[in-house]
């Protein structure tokens, strides 16, 4: 196997060593070199990513900023720090580093450029008023944006098969190559399958995500509300963190209020993630839209029946009545009726949920999908890619 220079550019250090860790440490099990650039860190972010066995580089870009001369600017400086590594690849994830780490690389004269978009983002996502202004015109810049670099890319890869129809058909960018990855996996030895032996009442409902309300926080609320009503013992455990900048958060004073009234059990942002899934029975997400969403992904692994929405990325995640349930999207209504029927038919907790991991392990196994994206990367001889052709 012939051995590579590869650079993967990212944004925020923790998604390195959070949600790259596999893939870099099997990378430079390989005999690699891989460069980790990271836009946004701390001293000890950076020797994580070192733990990891890749070399940690920083950049700048403002990964929430409009200024097309600030990112032109940044863009070739970065340009300039890829060539001096003169790496075989350059991999890049994120909207951002996806635009303008391809369009360094291409400067920088890369054989090989790759990117991933996991997900289309908050401007891409259905809301019940209609986009807003504001967001309907970030997202005509974006797509402006699609337009120039992701032609130059030689492979885009994303997680479901709605993303490439919604960005790629719709707005008629030209891509070489397209891939699907189906979602980044999650590693079985970290979230270890623990099978529910005895269902004991109250039913135990979980949400885990940013409290924001594409993330369906809102939903998970009302529908609650809504159980409460018959079965007023049930239990609604909320886990993120709340989000004081983004006006469609839960504020602080409802989640309070909520926490008071005995609504939900809140306990903010937690590490032990894999103990919470573990002492609850249903896991519940009802997003507006996901690449494929990690947290469903660790729920499934543990063994956990999964409640979540009909849209893109969330629906990867279930098969309707096999492992749980899949409702329509801004539906309380409907996502409570589904909590209700776990209540009502307590053993399907267990045989939904061990479906769930069936499915975990052939679809979300993490050393099968890095294999895969590693495939992707034209690094290695193994695995497979499941090609997706797009046609205008």
């Amino acid at each position: 196997m012939k051995q590579s220079k590869i650079v993967i550019i990212g944004t925020i250090a923790s998604s390195f060593f959070g949600f790259r860790a596999d893939l870099i440490k099997t990378l430079v099990q390989q005999g690699h070199e891989v460069y980790a650039f990271t836009s946004e860190y701390s001293d000890l972010d950076l020797e994580k990513i070192k733990s990891l066995g890749a070399i940690p580089m920083m950049y700048t870009l403002n990964r929430g900023g409009l200024n097309p001369l600030a990112d032109m600017i940044a863009t070739y400086q970065l340009a300039k720090q890829i060539k001096q590594i003169a790496p075989d690849v350059v991999f890049s994830y994120f909207a951002k580093p996806v635009i303008f780490g391809t369009l360094a690389a291409k400067w920088a004269k890369v054989p090989k450029i790759t990117g991933m978009l996991e997900g289309l983002g908050y401007t891409f996502t259905d809301q019940p008023e209609g986009l807003a202004p504001g967001t309907k015109w970030i997202q005509n810049l974006q797509i402006f944006l699609y337009r120039i670099a992701l032609p130059r890319l030689d492979h885009l890869i994303f997680l479901n098969p709605d993303d490439p129809q919604d960005l790629l058909q719709q707005y008629a960018i030209q891509v070489k190559k397209v891939d699907i990855l189906g979602g980044i996996g999650v590693n079985l030895q970290d979230y270890p399958y623990v099978p529910i032996c005895n269902i004991q009442r109250p039913i135990k409902f979980l949400f885990i995500g940013r409290l924001l309300k594409e993330k369906g926080i809102h939903e998970f609320v009302a529908a609650a509300k809504l159980v409460k009503e018959k079965y007023p013992k049930s239990q609604f455990t909320v886990l993120g963190a709340i989000d004081k900048s983004n006006l469609g958060a839960l504020s602080e004073s409802d989640l309070h209020h909520l926490i008071e009234t005995g609504i939900i059990e809140y306990a903010g942002h937690v590490d032990n993630i894999q103990e919470w899934i573990a002492n609850r029975d249903v896991f519940v997400l009802p997003s507006y839209r996901e690449g494929v969403p990690r947290s469903t992904q660790e729920a499934m692994a543990i063994g956990r029946a999964v409640i979540t929405t009909d849209v893109p990325g969330c629906r990867e995640t279930v098969v309707d009545g096999v492992n749980g349930f899949l409702v329509p999207k801004w539906n309380p209504h409907a996502l409570a009726e589904k909590m209700i029927y776990f209540i009502e038919h307590p053993e399907q907790i267990k045989i939904m949920g061990d479906a769930s991991y069936q499915i975990a392990k052939e679809k979300f196994d993490a050393k099968q999908v890095n294999n895969r994206l590693i495939k992707m990367l034209g690094l290695s001889d193994f695995g497979c890619s499941k090609e997706y052709n797009i046609t205008h």
